[in-house]
């Protein structure tokens, strides 16, 4: 790899908030699917789901719940109507952390080496069934055959297990899980968040299911250039970078690590730099999602940023010191502050729990938006 090219942090931010589809957002959710990699989902709705709210910044007249619509089609199809149209994308767990994303059709050969380790690993919520959930499992999967496409509340069985959160519930549910984690069933639709599964070859293309699975060497390229498209900026490990040394820019910023982008944005990165701070157009204040790609690496947004941000949805309530939903507010290259909503659906209105943002800048209006794209007043 050769010499890491300087760039200025102003052109950098500059660059991964462009990069991140920020300052003009795309067409359809495909397109966003596509430029960033994958989506992650989350089912928490605080005031709004993490994926709507990623979304709603990037995608031009993006409505809550438009990703499950581009990936499940109409809400209101019978549960034994086949689908309308052939499926875009699917719902998985990133390889390399337990993170549900919807991931492009591409995507799936990589995932299957994962799926067979975990098959055949011991222990964990995702690794190896036990001898009385294998047997279980089975059962599952010749009702899944039978019957159509199932939740984990369609199976009569009462057995309890542990849960991925170290409490005790149902084993069909669990089992359910393990099953999806080593990709022998695959979500075919969600009924509001519940998941109901199918078989991969009723919900997979036959020639993405039967794809030819790639080396490992293929793998950890894909996934190298995967973790970069969904952050357009990040730090990396020196044993990653054999891996796509060609297809990286290494990246010198004062005060930051070294970062890399792809090699192919490099004329965007080039385009950032040529315009100067005084240039830079205002754009209206965005409320990114906790999860937002712009600041998913805490390491990057405090030292690029200036801005020292942890996502506090698990965090005791003691403990947190933004909220439990806190939304950064980005205002062109600056990121000023939070705001920390909460939807009452009961009463239709956004209510802001609490505010923290640096004097001179106006929020007001983008709460207004926010809430507008909730459905709800102020």
């Amino acid at each position: 790899m050769s010499v890491a090219r300087f760039v200025s942090a102003h052109a950098a931010r500059r660059f991964q908030r462009r990069a991140l589809l920020l300052d003009q957002p795309v067409a359809t959710v495909g397109e966003a699917l596509a430029h960033l990699g994958y989506v992650q989902i989350d089912p928490v709705n605080v005031c709004g789901r993490m994926h709507d709210l990623i979304l709603r910044n990037r995608v031009a007249g993006y409505r809550e719940g438009d990703l499950l619509r581009y990936l499940y089609g109409d809400s209101d199809a019978r549960p034994q109507d086949p689908p309308s149209r052939p499926r875009p994308a699917f719902e998985h767990y990133l390889p390399s952390a337990g993170v549900l994303a919807m991931l492009p059709l591409a995507a799936w050969p990589h995932l299957r080496a994962r799926m067979r380790h975990r098959r055949s690993t011991p222990g964990g919520y995702a690794g190896q069934l036990s001898t009385a959930e294998e047997s279980l499992a089975q059962r599952i999967l010749d009702e899944i055959a039978d019957r159509g496409p199932l939740g984990s509340d369609d199976i009569d069985h009462d057995s309890r297990a542990v849960t991925a959160w170290g409490t005790h519930g149902r084993m069909a549910k669990a089992v359910l899980d393990k099953l999806f984690f080593h990709g022998r069933v695959l979500i075919c639709r969600r009924d509001g968040i519940r998941r109901v599964y199918d078989l991969p070859e009723r919900v997979l293309p036959p020639e993405v299911l039967h794809a030819a699975e790639p080396s490992p060497d293929q793998t950890a390229r894909w996934l190298l250039r995967l973790r970069i498209r969904q952050r357009r900026l990040a730090p990396l490990k020196r044993a990653d970078l054999p891996h796509a040394a060609n297809d990286l820019l290494a990246l010198a910023i004062d005060g930051c690590p070294p970062l890399y982008c792809l090699r192919e944005d490099a004329p965007l990165l080039t385009a950032c730099e040529e315009t100067g701070p005084a240039s830079f157009d205002p754009l209206p204040v965005a409320l990114l999602a906790p999860l937002d790609p712009l600041i998913y690496d805490r390491r990057v947004t405090r030292c690029l940023w200036g801005f020292d941000y942890t996502w506090e949805g698990y965090t005791p309530p003691a403990r947190r010191k933004r909220g439990h939903y806190a939304l950064p507010v980005l205002v062109g290259t600056e990121l000023v502050g939070h705001v920390n909503p909460k939807a009452d659906r009961a009463a239709r209105r956004l209510r802001v729990v609490s505010r923290s943002v640096r004097r001179g800048h106006r929020v007001a209006p983008a709460v207004r938006q926010l809430a507008e794209f909730l459905g709800l007043r102020l």
